[in-house]
């Protein structure tokens, strides 16, 4: 076993991964810089291309950001306005604020609660009401997608594909009619700022994706339907494109250090004071996250404190479900309404997790969450 790292250490190091691609990403910004070609433009076209490839789907557009390129894929399905969208109560709020944007309601159900995916059965006693239904692949896997589109009937399903850019389900990374992704830095593959797309196989909601992140626009000053302004920048798609090429070795290096975590943590998960994270059936995980789940009684928030104290960047996804957000009381659900999201959000807690961390650096992650457990535990062989 490595020896403890005694430095501070990141939940992502995003300086770790900018040496690995410094000399790519300088050239490309002089490719840039000398081409004057800022927004879309070649770069982005390319980017476009290769990340489409990557995802195996025959579309790709690039928007400003994440949030921006999910309200676009809902736009692009011109779905009834105020319509319900079902959704995880276990996201981040951008996928609610999407809906909200895109003149839709957001319908939050519960999710399981073992993966902490989204609940196909909750789905379904949802849907009749709603007029799609808008999975989050969570903390690096796919929501269970067979299921989904059964108890979809018919109605779009747009995936929010954020947090899970690689992973696979029965060797598919794409299942809805349409996906939005986030390139924002701290994804497994991350811009130098803000960046989205949007991936479809249909050819028409491509081209309406395009026009509405476009002012709505098909040739230059030809706005023939309403749309805003989210375009890729060409800076952004240098950097995606020099990182795309090492995503399949970064997500190897992710698996192996969950695979270690899942090592060194089995200690504590067999004493019970925490539940390790597992992979749904059928599912590649890619490992965005490694979020274990503090036993009731352990007090997550005082272990987090104290792994801050330590060094440690650990994290909480999310600390607050969408349906109790301030911004989102309009909906009217109050605590206890989504208990298994609920109870999840009070016992999260995710360890530093990127592909250039080392064995040493896990070591002592793992010492230190041992300490603020207080478990007493004795450490593996």
């Amino acid at each position: 076993m490595s020896a403890p790292d005694r430095a501070g250490i990141p939940l992502v190091d995003l300086a770790a991964a900018h040496a690995e691609v410094a000399a790519e990403v300088r050239a490309g910004f002089d490719r840039v810089l000398a081409s004057g070609a800022f927004v879309q433009g070649p770069e982005v076209a390319a980017f476009e291309r290769e990340y489409a490839g990557f995802t195996g789907v025959r579309h790709c557009v690039g928007a400003a950001n994440g949030t921006d390129a999910l309200e676009l894929a809902l736009r692009a399905l011109d779905l009834p306005p105020g319509g319900g969208v079902v959704l995880p109560a276990n996201t981040f709020v951008a996928t609610a604020e999407a809906v909200q944007r895109a003149g839709l309601r957001p319908v939050p159900v519960d999710v399981d609660p073992e993966h902490l995916l989204i609940d196909p059965d909750r789905a379904a006693a949802a849907l009749p009401a709603a007029v799609a239904l808008l999975p989050v692949h969570l903390f690096g896997q796919l929501a269970p997608m067979g299921p989904l589109l059964e108890v979809a009937d018919g109605r779009p399903v747009v995936e929010d594909a954020a947090q899970s850019q690689g992973a696979r389900q029965h060797g598919r990374t794409a299942y809805g009619r349409i996906a939005a992704t986030s390139f924002y830095p701290g994804k497994n593959l991350g811009a130098y700022g803000d960046a989205g797309a949007v991936l479809t196989d249909d050819p028409e909601l491509a081209d309406a994706v395009r026009r509405i992140g476009d002012h709505g626009a098909r040739g230059k000053y030809r706005h023939e339907r309403f749309g805003f302004n989210s375009r890729m920048d060409a800076l952004q798609a240098v950097v995606l494109r020099a990182k795309l090429r090492r995503l399949p070795a970064w997500n190897a290096a992710r698996r192996a250090a969950a695979d270690r975590y899942h090592a060194l943590l089995r200690p504590l998960a067999d004493a019970g004071v925490l539940t390790l994270p597992g992979t749904a059936p059928g599912n590649e995980h890619v490992r965005h996250l490694y979020p274990v789940r503090i036993a009731p009684g352990r007090g997550r928030d005082a272990v987090l404190a104290a792994l801050h104290a330590a060094g440690i960047g650990a994290g909480v996804h999310y600390p607050v479900p969408v349906h109790l957000q301030p911004a989102f009381a309009h909906l009217g659900h109050r605590a206890g309404s989504f208990p298994v999201a609920e109870r999840a959000a009070r016992e999260l807690l995710s360890l530093p997790l990127h592909p250039h961390l080392t064995e040493g650096q896990q070591t002592r992650v793992v010492e230190e969450l041992r300490r603020a457990l207080g478990a007493g535990v004795r450490s593996p062989e």
